[in-house]
């Protein structure tokens, strides 16, 4: 499973880096804005990595391979916490992202 494609973000987020490099237009706004979408970027892959590594350790317990159900539930409760926390990101991002639309005339 794709956080990328649960958010449906990656290309937008894409497009509009491409756009203002190619116009020209860093600056220190730039370079801060930057900092926060690489960080987003960051996020959104460490919550990759913990949600396959949630998956793989559901595969492994319904194998057999493992029958420790504490690490089971650890690794199931850090990808659950990681989703939330990426979810909650992206809403602010996009209410931040419409009221700035909203002031524009």
């Amino acid at each position: 499973m794709d956080i990328n494609s649960l958010l449906g973000t990656s290309s937008i987020i894409n497009e509009n880096v491409t756009s203002a490099t190619q116009a020209g237009r860093i600056t220190k706004t730039n370079s801060m804005f930057d900092t926060i979408l690489n960080s987003a970027i960051d996020n959104i892959n460490t919550t990759n990595s913990l949600l396959s590594d949630a998956e793989n350790a559901e595969i492994s317990f319904a194998l057999g391979e493992t029958e420790n159900t504490h690490d089971l539930m650890i690794a199931l409760q850090k990808a659950t916490t990681a989703l939330q926390y990426t979810v909650a990101i992206r809403d602010k991002f996009l209410d931040a992202y419409k009221e700035i639309m909203q002031m524009q005339i």
